[in-house]
């Protein structure tokens, strides 16, 4: 194996090492924070069930967005140093490379802030999230990125790429959860819509890793 295929692996593993374990936490919090919440209606204001369980799903869905994009974030550096701009590097590629470079600084830094935005903020929240979100998009249509564009219905890119930005969302609209249901139910089915884009991950993950040509 050479190193290409040593940084090819690093985003599966921390796929199936961390953020798939934080998922199963942040849904079995989510689920608390539900029941509790059915409990507390029906039985006059008592569950059994502790109210620390919305914080700490907030904190773990918190830790999720991040986790998630960066890991996206990952694949996409491994596809363009290694398969796209930077393989074969000459001057003349200077300037996309000087601009990809940029793109993730910028993505990264829009993810940054994003998290920093306060809860009064609604624009900025949108404007940061509305950047991360373009950030993966732009760096998702380099080349060297294995995206099967033509079978896109079953294409781990695109599943991953969705599914970040539905985390990146969930982040921007955590402080309007808590002052509308609504917005409480569009959480919830923008995160079941997530949970089902990574179940197809785990499985067009494995498959892209047969069907990726390695170095040997």
């Amino acid at each position: 194996m050479e190193l290409k295929d040593i940084m090819a692996l690093v985003h599966p593993a921390l796929a199936v090492g961390v953020v798939f374990p934080v998922i199963g936490i942040a849904v079995n919090f989510a689920w608390q924070t539900r029941q509790r919440r059915l409990q507390t209606t029906e039985a006059g204001g008592k569950s059994k069930i502790p109210p620390v369980v919305g914080r700490e799903h907030l904190k773990i869905g918190r830790w999720l967005t991040g986790l998630v994009v960066g890991v996206s974030l990952i694949a996409l550096a491994a596809s363009v140093t290694f398969k796209g701009v930077f393989k074969d590097f000459s001057p003349d590629k200077m300037p996309e490379a000087i601009f990809v470079v940029l793109m993730f600084v910028a993505t990264i830094a829009s993810l940054f802030f994003l998290y920093k935005a306060k809860p009064n903020q609604p624009v900025w929240r949108g404007t940061f999230a509305a950047l991360t979100s373009a950030g993966l998009i732009i760096l998702g249509s380099q080349d060297g990125v294995w995206r099967l564009s033509n079978q896109w219905y079953i294409s781990h890119y695109y599943y991953g790429i969705t599914a970040s930005i539905l985390m990146i969302i969930s982040l921007a609209i955590i402080p309007e959860i808590y002052k509308d249901k609504k917005w409480r139910i569009a959480h919830t089915v923008l995160n079941c819509i997530a949970i089902i884009l990574f179940f197809g991950q785990a499985v067009t993950g494995s498959r892209d890793l047969f069907q990726i040509p390695g170095s040997w």
